[in-house]
């Protein structure tokens, strides 16, 4: 009986959750964590879309276990904040950021660090008037805990003030995951993210995942997707990668 109530109140949530994706014009970049509804895999989304040229100008590529991002004209100007390793992997830790604290989350567990402590040491990007929040989350199969994830803000869009916040998930539930973005929906400034991750669904197929975030995503500003399904058991992971432009 509670197992059913809690799908009954998840699946209202994870649906209001996946209308939030689609109603916007422009959440701009997006990670979703979460586990598949048989239990197997953790499911790792990230997203980014663009509005500009420059914006546009990328894809994700695999570069061993890593990903990149990576212009597509090469001879077009590049935004130095638009580069770099949405998703690293460091034995049982699997990272996926918005940004290169990627790399800071990486260099502090390879000495010891904890995904906190290192986002302890960036703030939001530097591009105001946005102040784009940095967006981060990791699963740990060496840890109880299912997964984390973490929002770095300014307060009130005041460049003065920075507010790190931290998102623990000690039980995965099957079928849902949680998810953050950078902004609310399109705007001048873009409004960043309010509010603690919310539930939206999952499936047990990767293609099937990249698929239905992918059509959820507003089909002018979507740019490239990543899709990661980590086994529970074994630790081997699978991705599919999805570019408009690239």
């Amino acid at each position: 009986l509670t197992r059913f109530l809690l799908w009954e109140r998840m699946g209202m949530r994870v649906q209001d959750g996946m209308n939030r994706i689609q109603s916007a014009s422009y959440p701009g970049r997006g990670i979703v964590i979460g586990l598949t509804p048989n239990g197997k895999h953790f499911a790792q989304v990230y997203w980014i879309m663009g509005r500009s040229p420059s914006s546009r100008n990328r894809g994700f590529v695999q570069e061993d276990a890593f990903v990149k991002t990576d212009t597509v004209d090469k001879t077009q100007e590049v935004d130095p904040l638009t580069m770099y390793y949405p998703t690293k992997v460091l034995g049982t830790s699997h990272i996926v950021t918005n940004g290169d604290q990627t790399d800071t989350i990486f260099d502090a567990l390879q000495n010891g660090g904890t995904f906190e402590s290192a986002l302890m040491t960036r703030l939001f990007e530097p591009d105001g008037p946005n102040f784009t929040p940095r967006i981060s989350g990791i699963v740990d199969l060496g840890e109880d805990t299912a997964y984390r994830l973490a929002v770095l803000k300014t307060v009130g869009g005041d460049e003065r003030y920075c507010a790190r916040h931290f998102f623990t998930y000690e039980t995965a539930i099957a079928g849902v995951g949680h998810c953050v973005t950078t902004y609310v929906d399109d705007g001048s400034p873009l409004p960043s993210f309010e509010g603690e991750p919310f539930a939206v669904p999952l499936v047990d197929e990767l293609q099937e995942t990249a698929d239905a975030y992918w059509d959820s995503l507003n089909e002018d500003n979507r740019v490239s997707m990543l899709v990661k399904f980590i086994d529970r058991e074994s630790g081997v992971s699978e991705q599919v990668i999805v570019n408009k432009y690239a």
